[in-house]
């Protein structure tokens, strides 16, 4: 085909002298030849000197480059692009800001989108693009971070379906500011669009988000995803639990330790369960495998063991931890005086916070305490219950009370009470002569009780013969 349009372009030239020059040469050379030597003189003729005078000969033979020029004209001429998409790959590739490769990659996409909905998916595949971007795949990914840089393109996540364990495509959608510069959308058509209610624009991009939902999770390929660790494989995972290294020192060996993890599975057991309950017995056994082997078909539930272990450890944390803000609260409240809601009583702490003072004011001496007083003590405080209190309050609980007067209780007033020696009452001297009267009659009365019963024991001997007195002779 290429060698008839070259035969027909010189058909359609007019004569030149070199070709009249050509036809006379020929003319008087062939005479006394055929006209098959006619060609062959006419193709071994030597150039002759003082000819192509007017039009010199060329200096090589053009045929090969004619050729394949009419070989590119007659296959550009197959792809016959509309005249929207052509100036928009023409107007991509000289896209000034962009590089080289991302001018290529957008002509590349003016070329494949659908100019009728310039903002539709893209449904062309890597190799496609590839291809006529011509550039590799690396290239091409940077090529496509440079025009979203730029903001030309959108790169929509790529789509999982769950129910099947696949990946879909990732979809590239062009922005509104590409469409413009590639002429598939015009400024009026813009103008008149943003004069549209808001529902009418808020719809196009709901449907843009619904499809640019973010996969669970990053697995590029559905078959690597769900053949991650087939039955028919042998080959444990190369790395052992936290918990389970420490085997390693009493001589158990990594695939050992994954077999016996089998092993415990088999039993509904869990080995670091198992492990965790036993430690200490563990490492002091002669043979650890065959113990631990044992354990593991024991009928023992070692993770209920574990977990009172671990609620047990809780408690004790909570508590101490309760300990040492209820002793932090009492330090806090050192040397102050509280009063409750209803103002029907004081209380003084300590300087030192060992004891408090409770004052009633129905009662002319407090109560100290030096116990268990400092959990309900901080638990009124946070709940209200107590409040510290201010001078006018403490100047009108001293007025309500009869004959008392409110000091801070130190350490050495308690010191100093407790050295002071205690008075004898009339009433307190009653009492102690009425018990001893009560401890001498009932020492009397046994004594008596005593004496009572020989006075028998010689009546019953005298009875059975024997002489009289024997009884008291005995007792002597």
């Amino acid at each position: 085909m290429p060698t008839a349009a070259l035969l027909r372009r010189e058909s359609d030239k007019g004569p030149t002298p070199r070709s009249v020059a050509d036809s006379d040469r020929q003319s008087s050379v062939s005479l006394p030849f055929s006209k098959k030597w006619t060609c062959d003189m006419l193709i071994a003729q030597h150039s002759v000197a003082g000819e192509g005078v007017v039009c010199p000969l060329p200096l090589h033979n053009d045929s090969v480059s004619t050729d394949q020029i009419a070989l590119n004209e007659f296959l550009a001429g197959q792809s016959n692009l509309p005249w929207v998409v052509f100036r928009a790959a023409h107007r991509a590739a000289n896209y000034p800001t962009l590089p080289a490769r991302a001018r290529a990659v957008l002509a590349a996409l003016a070329r494949t989108v659908d100019a009728n909905d310039p903002y539709a998916s893209i449904f062309a595949r890597r190799e496609l693009l590839t291809g006529r971007a011509l550039q590799s795949m690396r290239t091409f990914y940077r090529s496509l971070d440079d025009l979203e840089t730029a903001g030309l393109i959108e790169r929509a996540p790529q789509k999982r379906y769950g129910t099947a364990g696949l990946f879909g495509r990732a979809y590239l959608h062009l922005t509104e500011r590409s469409a413009m510069v590639l002429g598939y959308i015009s400024a009026s058509v813009e103008t008149e669009s943003a004069e549209e209610p808001a529902e009418s624009q808020d719809s196009r991009p709901a449907v843009l988000d619904s499809t640019f939902e973010t996969p669970c999770v990053s697995v590029a390929d559905g078959a690597i995803y769900k053949d991650l660790f087939p039955k028919n494989q042998k080959r444990q995972p190369g790395r052992l639990p936290a918990d389970l290294e420490r085997l390693l020192s009493l001589g158990f060996r990594q695939f050992l330790i994954f077999k016996l993890m089998r092993e415990a599975k088999t039993h509904a057991k869990l080995l670091s369960d198992v492990v965790e309950a036993t430690w200490d017995h563990l490492k002091q056994a002669k043979r650890p495998i065959s113990y631990l082997r044992a354990l593991l078909r024991s009928p023992v539930d070692f993770s209920h063991q574990i977990r009172a272990k671990h609620a047990a450890d809780e408690r004790k944390t909570r508590e101490a931890k309760h300990a040492a803000q209820v002793e932090l609260s009492v330090s806090e409240s050192a040397g102050k005086t509280f009063i409750d809601t209803e103002e029907s009583k004081l209380i003084v702490v300590s300087s030192d916070a060992q004891s408090i003072s409770v004052h009633y004011h129905r009662e002319v001496s407090p109560r100290v305490a030096t116990g268990q007083w400092a959990e309900s003590f901080v638990a009124a405080i946070r709940t209200n219950t107590l409040k510290e209190a201010t001078f006018e309050q403490i100047k009108d609980f001293q007025r309500n009370r009869p004959n008392a007067v409110i000091r801070p209780v130190d350490a050495q007033t308690e010191a100093t009470a407790e050295a002071q020696a205690r008075t004898r009452t009339a009433d307190i001297g009653d009492r102690l002569n009425e018990m001893k009267r009560t401890l001498r009659a009932a020492c009397a009365g046994v004594s008596r009780a005593a004496k009572g019963g020989f006075p028998d024991d010689d009546r019953s001997q005298n009875r059975a013969g024997k002489p009289k007195g024997y009884g008291v002779q005995a007792v002597v």
